[in-house]
């Protein structure tokens, strides 16, 4: 159980970094992580995710990123089912 919290936490994580180098690629003006990519990560972790979209104020207005706490929400649900 250890092992899949560590894995789970690594994802979030990720995500999070992701974000926030997407975001310093965007101030740049540089090559950019796809809005693809950045939805599948926060699919997996969505509160790295959410963290960076907090933090870093990234991708708060498109309308697709508004899922991200969906996702978080069917993690929360599904954490309780394997729990309990």
């Amino acid at each position: 159980m250890a092992f899949l919290a560590g894995v789970y936490l690594l994802i979030n994580l990720v995500a999070l970094v992701m974000f926030a180098y997407d975001k310093m690629m965007a101030r740049k003006g540089d090559r950019r992580i796809s809005e693809k990519s950045l939805l599948l990560v926060a699919l997996f972790g969505p509160f790295g995710a959410m963290a960076g979209m907090s933090w870093f104020r990234h991708k708060t207005r498109k309308m697709k990123f508004k899922l991200v706490p969906l996702f978080a929400v069917v993690h929360v649900l599904l954490a309780f089912s394997f729990l309990y």
